[in-house]
Protein backbone atom coordinates (compact mmCIF):
# COMPACT_ATOMS: atom_id res chain seq x y z
CA UNK A 1 0.00 0.00 0.00
CA UNK A 2 2.78 2.43 0.84
CA UNK A 3 4.55 1.69 -2.44
CA UNK A 4 1.38 2.43 -4.42
CA UNK A 5 0.93 5.73 -2.54
CA UNK A 6 4.40 6.98 -3.39
CA UNK A 7 4.31 5.68 -6.96
CA UNK A 8 2.48 8.86 -7.94
CA UNK A 9 5.69 10.82 -7.35
CA UNK A 10 7.74 8.66 -9.73
CA UNK A 11 8.12 10.11 -13.22
CA UNK A 12 6.35 7.87 -15.71
CA UNK A 13 7.77 7.08 -19.15
CA UNK A 14 6.03 7.13 -22.51
CA UNK A 15 7.85 5.65 -25.51
CA UNK A 16 11.07 5.77 -23.52
CA UNK A 17 10.74 9.49 -22.74
CA UNK A 18 10.30 10.60 -19.13
CA UNK A 19 7.12 12.61 -18.69
CA UNK A 20 8.82 15.00 -16.28
CA UNK A 21 10.38 16.80 -19.26
CA UNK A 22 6.94 17.28 -20.81
CA UNK A 23 5.56 18.53 -17.48
CA UNK A 24 8.41 21.03 -17.21
CA UNK A 25 7.73 22.44 -20.68
CA UNK A 26 3.93 22.76 -20.41
CA UNK A 27 3.93 26.21 -18.69
CA UNK A 28 6.10 27.57 -21.50
CA UNK A 29 3.25 27.16 -24.00
CA UNK A 30 0.66 29.21 -22.13
CA UNK A 31 -0.57 31.90 -24.55
CA UNK A 32 0.12 34.80 -22.19
CA UNK A 33 2.73 36.49 -24.36
CA UNK A 34 0.69 36.58 -27.59
CA UNK A 35 -0.61 40.02 -28.61
CA UNK A 36 -4.30 40.72 -28.13
CA UNK A 37 -6.60 43.34 -29.58
CA UNK A 38 -8.45 43.54 -26.30
CA UNK A 39 -7.81 42.27 -22.80
CA UNK A 40 -10.33 40.04 -21.09
CA UNK A 41 -11.08 39.87 -17.38
CA UNK A 42 -8.67 36.98 -16.84
CA UNK A 43 -5.68 38.76 -18.36
CA UNK A 44 -6.56 41.98 -16.53
CA UNK A 45 -6.75 40.13 -13.20
CA UNK A 46 -3.49 38.34 -13.95
CA UNK A 47 -1.74 41.61 -14.77
CA UNK A 48 -3.06 43.22 -11.58
CA UNK A 49 -1.88 40.30 -9.44
CA UNK A 50 1.58 40.34 -11.06
CA UNK A 51 1.90 44.09 -10.50
CA UNK A 52 0.88 43.70 -6.84
CA UNK A 53 3.38 40.88 -6.39
CA UNK A 54 6.24 42.79 -7.98
CA UNK A 55 5.55 45.95 -5.98
CA UNK A 56 5.30 44.04 -2.70
CA UNK A 57 8.41 42.00 -3.43
CA UNK A 58 10.60 44.84 -4.65
CA UNK A 59 9.60 47.53 -2.12
CA UNK A 60 12.01 46.37 0.65
CA UNK A 61 14.89 46.10 -1.86
CA UNK A 62 17.04 48.97 -3.02
CA UNK A 63 17.52 49.90 -6.65
CA UNK A 64 20.24 47.27 -7.18
CA UNK A 65 17.82 44.47 -6.40
CA UNK A 66 15.11 45.59 -8.82
CA UNK A 67 16.92 43.90 -11.71
CA UNK A 68 15.85 40.58 -10.15
CA UNK A 69 12.14 41.41 -10.54
CA UNK A 70 11.73 39.71 -13.93
CA UNK A 71 13.50 36.54 -12.79
CA UNK A 72 11.55 36.28 -9.53
CA UNK A 73 8.20 36.95 -11.21
CA UNK A 74 8.84 34.45 -13.99
CA UNK A 75 9.96 31.78 -11.52
CA UNK A 76 6.93 32.32 -9.30
CA UNK A 77 4.51 32.02 -12.23
CA UNK A 78 6.37 28.93 -13.42
CA UNK A 79 6.17 27.28 -9.98
CA UNK A 80 2.50 28.18 -9.58
CA UNK A 81 1.71 26.73 -13.02
CA UNK A 82 3.45 23.44 -12.28
CA UNK A 83 1.92 23.18 -8.80
CA UNK A 84 -1.60 23.76 -10.08
CA UNK A 85 -1.23 21.53 -13.15
CA UNK A 86 -0.11 18.73 -10.84
CA UNK A 87 -3.52 18.79 -9.15
CA UNK A 88 -5.28 17.73 -12.35
CA UNK A 89 -6.07 14.01 -12.83
CA UNK A 90 -3.49 11.88 -14.63
CA UNK A 91 -0.79 14.52 -14.35
CA UNK A 92 2.68 14.60 -12.83
CA UNK A 93 3.91 17.28 -10.42
CA UNK A 94 7.61 18.03 -11.01
CA UNK A 95 7.84 20.19 -7.88
CA UNK A 96 7.35 17.11 -5.68
CA UNK A 97 10.88 16.10 -6.71
CA UNK A 98 13.50 17.34 -4.24
CA UNK A 99 16.22 17.26 -6.89
CA UNK A 100 14.34 19.73 -9.08
CA UNK A 101 13.53 22.11 -6.22
CA UNK A 102 17.15 22.04 -5.11
CA UNK A 103 18.11 22.81 -8.69
CA UNK A 104 16.12 26.04 -8.37
CA UNK A 105 17.15 26.85 -4.78
CA UNK A 106 20.92 26.24 -4.78
CA UNK A 107 21.95 28.40 -7.80
CA UNK A 108 19.74 31.33 -6.79
CA UNK A 109 20.86 31.21 -3.15
CA UNK A 110 24.49 30.93 -4.26
CA UNK A 111 24.02 33.94 -6.54
CA UNK A 112 22.80 36.07 -3.61
CA UNK A 113 25.79 34.96 -1.51
CA UNK A 114 28.27 35.74 -4.29
CA UNK A 115 26.69 39.16 -4.87
CA UNK A 116 27.05 39.91 -1.16
CA UNK A 117 30.69 38.82 -1.13
CA UNK A 118 31.48 40.97 -4.16
CA UNK A 119 29.56 44.10 -3.19
CA UNK A 120 29.98 44.21 0.60
CA UNK A 121 32.33 41.47 1.83
CA UNK A 122 32.74 42.99 5.29
CA UNK A 123 29.01 43.16 5.95
CA UNK A 124 28.39 39.69 4.49
CA UNK A 125 31.04 38.12 6.68
CA UNK A 126 29.78 40.18 9.64
CA UNK A 127 26.52 38.21 9.57
CA UNK A 128 28.48 35.18 10.73
CA UNK A 129 29.32 36.87 14.05
CA UNK A 130 26.69 38.92 15.92
CA UNK A 131 27.89 42.13 17.52
CA UNK A 132 28.79 41.93 21.20
CA UNK A 133 29.50 38.19 21.21
CA UNK A 134 31.71 37.06 24.12
CA UNK A 135 35.18 35.99 23.04
CA UNK A 136 34.88 32.32 24.14
CA UNK A 137 31.70 31.90 22.06
CA UNK A 138 33.12 33.36 18.84
CA UNK A 139 34.28 30.04 17.26
CA UNK A 140 31.04 28.27 18.17
CA UNK A 141 28.81 31.04 16.81
CA UNK A 142 30.80 31.28 13.58
CA UNK A 143 30.33 27.54 13.01
CA UNK A 144 26.61 27.73 13.84
CA UNK A 145 25.99 30.72 11.56
CA UNK A 146 27.95 29.07 8.74
CA UNK A 147 25.87 25.91 9.05
CA UNK A 148 22.64 27.94 9.10
CA UNK A 149 23.82 29.77 5.97
CA UNK A 150 24.35 26.52 4.06
CA UNK A 151 21.05 25.08 5.32
CA UNK A 152 19.06 27.85 3.61
CA UNK A 153 18.89 26.27 0.12
CA UNK A 154 18.05 22.90 1.67
CA UNK A 155 15.21 24.50 3.62
CA UNK A 156 13.88 26.13 0.44
CA UNK A 157 13.80 22.87 -1.50
CA UNK A 158 12.53 20.68 1.34
CA UNK A 159 9.73 23.12 2.27
CA UNK A 160 8.32 23.15 -1.25
CA UNK A 161 8.69 19.39 -1.69
CA UNK A 162 7.26 18.45 1.70
CA UNK A 163 4.15 20.66 1.46
CA UNK A 164 3.19 19.48 -2.00
CA UNK A 165 3.96 15.84 -1.25
CA UNK A 166 1.90 15.88 1.95
CA UNK A 167 -1.06 17.44 0.16
CA UNK A 168 -0.98 14.90 -2.66
CA UNK A 169 -0.77 12.02 -0.19
CA UNK A 170 -3.74 13.29 1.81
CA UNK A 171 -5.82 13.72 -1.33
CA UNK A 172 -5.02 10.18 -2.47
CA UNK A 173 -5.71 8.68 0.97
CA UNK A 174 -9.08 10.43 1.35
CA UNK A 175 -10.12 9.67 -2.24
CA UNK A 176 -9.27 6.00 -1.64
CA UNK A 177 -11.40 6.06 1.52
CA UNK A 178 -14.32 7.56 -0.44
CA UNK A 179 -14.01 4.86 -3.10
CA UNK A 180 -14.00 2.09 -0.48
CA UNK A 181 -16.83 3.52 1.67
CA UNK A 182 -19.18 4.38 -1.21
CA UNK A 183 -20.75 0.89 -1.62
CA UNK A 184 -20.65 0.17 2.13
CA UNK A 185 -21.70 3.43 3.81
CA UNK A 186 -22.89 6.02 1.26
CA UNK A 187 -23.62 8.67 3.91
CA UNK A 188 -20.13 8.46 5.38
CA UNK A 189 -18.67 8.46 1.88
CA UNK A 190 -20.60 11.65 1.07
CA UNK A 191 -19.26 13.37 4.18
CA UNK A 192 -15.75 12.18 3.35
CA UNK A 193 -16.08 13.49 -0.20
CA UNK A 194 -16.99 16.89 1.26
CA UNK A 195 -13.73 16.81 3.21
CA UNK A 196 -11.97 15.82 -0.02
CA UNK A 197 -13.35 18.85 -1.86
CA UNK A 198 -12.30 21.17 0.96
CA UNK A 199 -8.83 19.60 1.03
CA UNK A 200 -8.52 20.05 -2.72
CA UNK A 201 -9.36 23.75 -2.39
CA UNK A 202 -6.81 24.00 0.41
CA UNK A 203 -4.21 22.31 -1.77
CA UNK A 204 -4.86 24.87 -4.52
CA UNK A 205 -4.13 27.62 -2.00
CA UNK A 206 -1.03 25.77 -0.77
CA UNK A 207 0.24 25.41 -4.35
CA UNK A 208 0.10 29.18 -4.85
CA UNK A 209 1.30 30.13 -1.36
CA UNK A 210 4.34 27.84 -1.45
CA UNK A 211 5.49 29.32 -4.75
CA UNK A 212 5.14 32.80 -3.26
CA UNK A 213 7.00 31.80 -0.08
CA UNK A 214 9.83 30.29 -2.16
CA UNK A 215 10.34 33.59 -4.00
CA UNK A 216 9.81 35.70 -0.87
CA UNK A 217 12.59 33.89 1.00
CA UNK A 218 14.92 34.31 -1.96
CA UNK A 219 14.18 38.03 -1.97
CA UNK A 220 14.98 38.20 1.75
CA UNK A 221 18.29 36.47 1.14
CA UNK A 222 18.99 38.95 -1.64
CA UNK A 223 18.06 41.87 0.63
CA UNK A 224 20.74 40.81 3.13
CA UNK A 225 23.44 40.90 0.46
CA UNK A 226 22.78 44.12 -1.46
Amino acid sequence: MMISLFDQFASQKFMGVSLIFIALMVPMFFPNSFPRWTNNRLSTTQTWLINRFVSQLMTPLNTGGHKWALMFTSLMLYLISMNLLGLLPYTFTPTTQLSMNMGFAVPLWLATVIIGMLNQPTSSLGHLLPEGTPTPLIPVLVIIETISLFIRPLALGVRLTANLTAGHLLIQLISTAVFVLLPLMPTVALLTSTVLVMLTLLEVAVAMIQAYVFILLLSLYLQENI
